[in-house]
């Protein structure tokens, strides 16, 4: 098991970020020197470490000293690493975070190796070290993010994937780690059973809007920002809630204008005019505006999921982050 003695020495205790840096820098190594270095070059190229830091905030909710618990932090970010080491290969993708993707510089044999061995180790550590129903949690939320991934590779090109389809996706792919972040928190904090499934709710409500704001952060910013091609979920034909708000008040020009992208073949040298032009047009026709308000919406659901925690300080710290996403969200539609 990854030790915490490092990550005690010469760090302030409420600044969890921190943390979490210093706790990979000094402590994380796996038993295999390449996987190692694969995953320490991801970890390298930034992140905002959300799923470790709701994970710690969620056991200072109960009780505990967050620093207790940066093992258990840090395999949720690991678990997110793997799944993005996996993504990269699955979308083909050339960046990720500003820096190549792991399959670029060690290609896709070892990437899906990489991604493989890490949950294994993942795993093998938190089932000799962590009580029943944590393993659980943790191996039930892998098989969601598996069939989120499936679920939506068979939702590419649908135009008339309904919003509830959409959420489904996101629930499984992108929220139930969120919402294990938390819940596994509250468990090794000996959360009551009410204090659990309230930190449970917030993750999965909080990680419903941090990926519609990610749908939305796709079509707005530019490259230098988000480490990849803008619009990229555009060009690999995603479903994403934008495209959904926007076709329900675009009408028919704009769907006809979807469906004719969709159906061609992307041409890197090419495309990035159509992109940035197709994006503008989502964004016009509602897209912008209706995923601000999709956002807010879940971001008070999140903060309203928090009223058993009381007056606990890390309520508000939760809290300011879920108001995080609302406020991005809201900078972007202006």
């Amino acid at each position: 098991m990854i030790g915490i003695k490092a990550a005690r020495e010469g760090t302030d205790d409420h600044d969890l970020s921190a943390l979490v840096e210093e706790f990979f820098r000094t402590t994380f190594a796996t038993d295999n020197p390449l996987i190692t270095e694969a995953v320490r070059r991801m970890l390298a190229a930034g992140g905002k470490r959300l799923r470790p830091r709701v994970t710690l905030l969620a056991a200072e909710a109960n009780g505990a000293d967050p620093r207790d618990h940066l093992p258990l932090a840090a395999y949720m970010e690991l678990i997110h690493v793997g799944t993005l080491i996996h993504d990269d290969i699955v979308d083909r993708a050339e960046t990720r975070r500003g820096v190549n993707a792991t399959a670029v510089d060690y290609g896709n044999r070892v990437s899906v190796l990489a991604g493989d061995y890490l949950f294994a180790w993942i795993f093998k550590n938190v089932t000799a070290n962590y009580p029943p129903p944590v393993p659980h949690l943790l191996s039930s939320t892998l098989a969601d993010i598996t069939d989120g991934e499936v679920l939506q590779l068979r939702a590419l090109g649908n135009l008339d994937l309904p919003l509830a389809g959409y959420i489904e996706v996101v629930l499984k792919k992108t929220a139930s780690l969120f919402a294990a972040s938390a819940e596994c928190g509250a468990i090794m904090a000996g959360a009551a059973p009410l204090r659990v499934k309230a930190l449970r709710d917030f993750g999965l409500h909080f990680g419903i809007a941090f990926q519609m704001l990610d749908d939305l952060i796709d079509l707005t910013a530019d490259e230098a920002e988000v480490g990849k091609p803008v619009g990229n979920d555009l060009r690999e034909r995603k479903i994403t809630i934008p495209l959904i708000l926007a076709l329900e008040s675009g009408g028919d020009d704009l769907r006809g204008e979807v469906a004719r992208y969709y159906r061609e073949e992307p041409d890197p040298d090419h495309q990035a005019p159509a992109t940035r032009r197709l994006a503008g047009r989502i964004l016009a026709a509602g897209g912008a505006r209706k995923t601000r308000d999709a956002i807010a919406g879940y971001v008070e659901r999140a903060k309203l999921s928090l009223a058993p925690l009381g007056a606990a300080p890390a309520r508000g710290e939760l809290a300011a982050l879920a108001d995080g996403l609302a406020r991005d969200s809201l900078a972007r539609t202006r």
